[in-house]
C-alpha cells in the first residue's frame, strides 16, 4: 500500500501530469490521425505547465496551508517534548551530514533545537525512517543535533515510521498523555496536526520551512517562469491529496 501510494502520488502532481499530457498529445498529433485529441491534451498540458511556472493558485492554495497555524516564539511552561518530523534525507555518505539532510529536515531540525533550548528538562524527538533506499531521517538528525549542541541524552529516536500517520501512532507511545510541541514545514502542518491529534496525541503546531513568501515589490525576473514556483505547486497538491486521502480512510 505504501508503495502503491508513493507511485500513484507522484504520477499526479501537476509537472508529472503536465509531461503525460504533452507526451500523449504529441504521439497523437504525430503517430495517429486524432489531430484535435492531441491539440487538446498538448495544449492543457501547456496551460498546467505555465500554471505551474507562474504560480497561478497554487500560491494561494500554499500559503493557505502554511498560515494555518502561527509560529511559536516561546514554548509554554507545560511543554516537555519538541516533535521534529523529518522530511527526506540522501543515503550518499560523501556528504556532510548537514548537506544530507534536506532543505525541509534542516529548517525542521534547526526550528526544534531552537525550541529544545528555551526549555530546561526538554526532551527532542527527532523522528523518520528509511524510505526507498534513503537515509533514515531520525539517525542524521541525530547526530546533526549532537553537533548544534544537544544533549545526546535528551534525544529519543523514531527510527521505524515511514510516513506521517505512522509517526503519529509511533511517537504517542512514546509520549503519552503530555503534550508535544510538534515541529514540521508549515505547509505539512495541518495534515501533521490532524493525524496527530486522531491518534490521541496534543500537539503545540510550530511550523517552519515556510515555501509561499511574497515580495511587495516587482521584479523584472517576474515575467518569467520561476523554477521556485513548480516545488511550490508540487507540495501545494501533495498536502492537499494528502488531506483528502486521511479523511477518505477517517484518519482524521
Amino acid at each position: 500500500m505504501f508503495l502503491f501510494k508513493k507511485l500513484f502520488s507522484s504520477s499526479i502532481m501537476p509537472l508529472s501530469l503536465s509531461f503525460l499530457l504533452l507526451l500523449g498529445g504529441l504521439l497523437l498529433l504525430w503517430l495517429s490521425r486524432r489531430q484535435k485529441t492531441g491539440k487538446v491534451l498538448a495544449t492543457l498540458g501547456f496551460l498546467l505547465l505555465l500554471a505551474q511556472g507562474y504560480g497561478w493558485g497554487f500560491e494561494s492554495a500554499l500559503r493557505s496551508l502554511e498560515r494555518e497555524y502561527p509560529p511559536v516564539v516561546g514554548l509554554p511552561a507545560d511543554v516537555r517534548w519538541v516533535v521534529v518530523l523529518g522530511g527526506g534525507t540522501s543515503s550518499d555518505m560523501a556528504l556532510p551530514l548537514h548537506s544530507r539532510l534536506s532543505e525541509a529536515s534542516l529548517a525542521r531540525l534547526v526550528e526544534g533545537v531552537r525550541l529544545y533550548r528555551q526549555q530546561a528538562g526538554a526532551k527532542l524527538l527527532v523522528s523518520g525512517g528509511r524510505v526507498f533506499g534513503s537515509g533514515a531521517d531520525a539517525d542524521a538528525m541525530q547526530a546533526l543535533a549532537v553537533q548544534l549542541g544537544v544533549n545526546p541524552a535528551d534525544i529519543v529516536l523514531d527510527m521505524d515510521s515511514q510516513d506521517t500517520e505512522t509517526q503519529a501512532q509511533v511517537i504517542r507511545q512514546q509520549v503519552g498523555a503530555e503534550r508535544v510541541a510538534l515541529v514540521t514545514s508549515a505547509s505539512h502542518m495541518p495534515r501533521a496536526v490532524g493525524l496527530f491529534r486522531q491518534a490521541g496525541v496534543e500537539v503545540l503546531p510550530a511550523p517552519t520551512h515556510y515555501l509561499e513568501q511574497s515580495n511587495a515589490a516587482f521584479s523584472p525576473t517576474d515575467v518569467f517562469p520561476d523554477s521556485d514556483n513548480f516545488t511550490e505547486a508540487r507540495r501545494a497538491v501533495y498536502e492537499y491529496m494528502g488531506v483528502m486521502w486521511a479523511k477518505l480512510r477517517e484518519r482524521w
